[in-house]
């Protein structure tokens, strides 16, 4: 159960919230149900779905998880910093192109659970599909508040003419993706959620059929590594056969025109693959904005063949690293060490967000050495930053060519993510 402190504090603050139109009474009138929430599904007579209205309310959305989840067993609060670039209207760019709602379920004066529904433009342009997302789903472990969140994001995407309904995705395909099966006292991770084990068997119980599941592996950058080669050979960039293959690094000045670069690429890696939505130039420009302070030329792998980009990878470091110790909403004391940490890079893992290959080589034996020069090169860098380990991850488990490579380094995978959708039936059935 939450803390009696935090549930004080939490109602606390609603009590106190005005309605805040954001800019211009634009932003936040898209997080803005129109319908009053005695039109949402019926739950039990003391259980309730409202949806988040004002700033104050987002505030409380956002840092929900770590009321609800305070004490439970491997679970580690993100910092609210991160947790507002994926969420607030003002800094995540998927809000220009998707409508977004998110809710709170409340029993009497206690917060028990939230839930995000999204029609996303991009994904319906891209899929062909009436397809609306779940996302953000925490909640305390029980039937009665996961049906009625459920039941609440399903009668909002049906009221905008979905069929079908896919998640967790919080809040787009480049957020954070999947409910978590496995790997739940692993250590936290940027970009990677965490939820109750018994959340899982209650999303099957309430008739969400599973159709995905998204793998991390951990790879310990041990010394060892240099005799474990990936590539066939050990064949590299700009000798022999790959004489015509240069690898670059990231550079500062140029960071705008390699996030370009980087955003092409990625997205002619991954068309068509599933539940893939192309990351558009605003949203690589955010990326950018959000990791510029974390960033260094070590982190961004680009692979040319004959001049042109043929695959790419990106490594991001974690922020739990330097957050140990320090809430999720830093004190001014916790602000300063947050500080000195980032400053002094004090991170010890890191995780690789981004990896693709483009369309002109796959299929070939080049393209097929791609994902293996790049992770190669990953590691061959190790010696210039100071992570003790770095997650591969997400890969489908239908992704068998980049499964079969990653598993000669990690045999397992530490975390599991699982995807689940459900048909939307009309009001007429």
């Amino acid at each position: 159960m939450p803390d009696a402190e935090d549930l004080r504090q939490f109602v606390a603050e609603q009590q106190v919230a005005e309605r805040i139109p954001g800019d211009n009474g634009v932003v936040l009138d898209k997080m803005i149900d129109t319908k009053s929430w005695q039109e949402l599904p019926p739950t039990d007579a003391d259980l309730i779905v409202r949806p988040v209205l004002t700033r104050k309310e987002l505030k409380a959305f956002i840092r929900l998880p770590r009321v609800l989840y305070k004490g439970m067993p491997g679970y580690v609060a993100p910092l609210d910093m991160e947790q507002n670039d994926l969420l607030d209207p003002k800094r995540n760019g998927i809000y220009r192109h998707a409508s977004v709602r998110c809710f709170i379920a409340w029993r009497g004066n206690e917060p028990v659970g939230r839930i995000s529904a999204v029609v996303d433009a991009k994904a319906l342009e891209a899929w062909d599909e009436k397809i609306g997302w779940f996302g953000a789903l925490d909640a305390l472990p029980e039937h009665e508040i996961v049906r009625a969140l459920l039941d609440t994001a399903e009668a909002w995407l049906r009221d905008q003419g979905m069929a079908r309904m896919r998640g967790p995705v919080t809040l787009g395909y480049h957020g954070e993706s999947g409910l978590m099966i496995d790997g739940h006292m692993e250590d936290p991770m940027i970009g990677t959620p965490w939820h109750p084990p018994a959340l899982g068997p209650i999303l099957e119980a309430l008739g969400l059929e599973p159709t995905r599941d998204l793998l991390t592996f951990k790879l310990d950058l041990t010394d060892d590594l240099d005799d474990r080669h990936i590539v066939p050979g050990a064949m590299k960039p700009g000798e022999g056969k790959l004489g015509d293959v240069t690898v670059s690094h990231l550079s500062k000045k140029e960071i705008t025109a390699q996030g370009e670069v980087l955003r092409s690429l990625y997205n002619d890696a991954w068309a068509g693959t599933y539940n893939f939505v192309p990351l558009q130039s605003y949203e690589m420009e955010g990326l950018i904005e959000q990791l510029k302070l974390v960033l260094r030329p070590e982190h961004y792998v680009q692979i040319d063949h004959a001049g042109e980009p043929a695959a790419m990878a990106l490594v991001v470091p974690n922020i739990f690293d330097i957050a140990r110790g320090i809430d999720g909403a830093p004190s001014p004391l916790g602000w300063v060490k947050l500080g000195a940490r980032l400053v002094g890079h004090r991170f010890e893992s890191a995780r690789v967000i981004l990896l693709g290959v483009s369309h002109k080589v796959r299929g070939t034996v080049l393209g097929a050495l791609m994902p293996s020069l790049a992770i190669d090169e990953l590691i061959r860098r190790r010696a210039t930053l100071p992570y003790k380990s770095v997650e591969l991850g997400w890969i489908l488990d239908t992704n068998t060519p980049m499964l079969n490579l990653v598993k000669r380094l990690v045999p397992e995978p530490n975390k599991v993510h699982r995807l689940y959708e459900k048909a939307i039936p009309s009001r007429h059935n």
